[in-house]
């Protein structure tokens, strides 16, 4: 396992985790935007409907973990980098969808990450690419919890509070 200085952004669907990376972006931080929801966003652009486009689920959550492994493996591993959700998120992913998570597990453990930040959720909302419900994101939450846990990291867990204050959390957290 290579040790890198990259930030995990993590947390059920609709936690804010997007905002704040939206935000430490227009700050200058180099981030990595979440994997599947440029996936989704692509697919629905090209006319497919969400549930098209998770017809196949292995398939679709497998598309999902070996992108985010293409992405990561091109990261600067010596330098901080802020991730919407990283390799082992996909641990949980797969225990919700069923599948076998012998795959994104072997997979998680490639690179030391140096924090994982959880955030708290916020009200639940519907957007376009999130077909999760306030139930699946409660369950989402406990698994993407234990996925980190399981692999030997503490947790920082972020409080639910406005972007900006999240934003300087984060930065705070490690200086």
């Amino acid at each position: 396992m290579q040790q890198t200085k990259w930030q995990v952004i993590t947390g059920a669907p609709c936690s804010g985790k997007t905002a704040v990376i939206r935000e430490l972006e227009r700050l200058g931080c180099p981030v990595v935007h979440e994997v599947a929801r440029r996936y989704i966003d692509k697919g629905l652009k090209s006319g497919k409907s969400l549930t098209e486009i998770k017809a196949d689920i292995l398939s679709f959550e497998r598309h999902i973990l070996y992108k985010k492994i293409e992405i990561e493996r091109l990261l600067p591993k010596d330098k901080t980098v802020y991730l919407d959700r990283a390799i082992p998120d996909s641990i949980g992913y797969y225990i919700h969808e069923g599948l076998d998570p012998a795959d994104p597990i072997r997979k998680s453990r490639f690179w030391q990450y140096e924090h994982i930040f959880f955030f708290e959720r916020i009200p639940f909302e519907m957007d376009r690419v999130r077909s999760e419900d306030e139930k699946i994101a409660s369950e989402l939450e406990q698994l993407l919890k234990e996925s980190y846990q399981m692999l030997g990291y503490e947790i920082v867990i972020v409080p639910l509070m406005p972007v900006n204050r999240r934003v300087n959390f984060i930065l705070e957290h490690f200086h």
